[in-house]
């Protein structure tokens, strides 16, 4: 599995088009079979901090028709309380789904601001030092503030203008891989390059992300075989 982690500057221009460059690449590079996509957008709307996962989920929802399903919003969002009956019902539901874990996060001074994708799954709450099982197949977080002590406290006053920019910028990123769809009408994701199948095994993390889990992965796995 690619251990690369992309990181973009929230504030650029181009950053939702680097986003769906960057998340083309990821999914690209998930090495097993999927027939449908799964955007599960992890957080509380009850934290300001913590809100970009269930507002990007929000905006996704919003999208219709869409070719992609959507868990975690506004309304319904999912966290520590929930994450385990939706990941069941994601299982019940989307057997074979490829899933694209949406969280915030807290990292260093350099990437504050920015958004990391990868391949591979986060650990929700990490930062905060909850205890929740590893989720995603590619991830994309937001780094809302800074690492460090008192994170709960830092989620809480994180500023909403960045939550909501960011929010806008991952969203127009993440629809940009469903170019049809932006003119109104019904698509299919655009196909994804393959990656080559990778040899070893490899390290995948998000370094910066304190909501990314640290995973040893076996890449002896073939190339995604990808339909729809």
């Amino acid at each position: 599995m690619n251990s690369t982690v992309y990181y973009i500057d929230e504030r650029k221009n181009s950053a939702s088009r680097e986003l769906a460059h960057f998340l083309r690449i990821c999914i690209a590079n998930v090495c097993r079979p999927w027939n449908e996509l799964v955007f599960l957008c992890i957080g509380s709307d009850r934290v300001t901090g913590d809100s970009l996962g269930p507002f990007i989920g929000y905006q996704l929802a919003k999208q219709s028709p869409r070719s992609f399903s959507v868990y975690g919003t506004l309304e319904d969002p999912v966290h520590a309380l929930n994450l385990a009956e939706a990941l069941d019902e994601i299982k019940r539901k989307h057997p074979r789904a490829l899933i694209v874990a949406v969280d915030a996060s807290l990292g260093s001074k350099k990437h504050l601001g920015f958004i990391s994708v990868g391949t591979g799954s986060i650990r929700p709450g990490a930062g905060v030092k909850k205890e929740l099982p590893d989720i995603g197949d590619v991830f994309i977080t937001g780094i809302v503030n800074l690492s460090g002590s008192f994170e709960h406290l830092l989620l809480s006053t994180t500023r909403l203008s960045l939550i909501v920019s960011m929010a806008d910028a991952i969203t127009a990123g993440i629809l940009q891989i469903f170019p049809e769809r932006l003119r109104g009408q019904e698509t299919r994701p655009v196909p994804f390059p393959h990656a080559p199948a990778p040899e070893g095994r490899r390290l995948s993390c998000a370094n910066d992300c304190a909501c990314a889990a640290l995973r040893e992965e076996d890449s002896s796995l073939n190339n995604s075989g990808i339909s729809f």
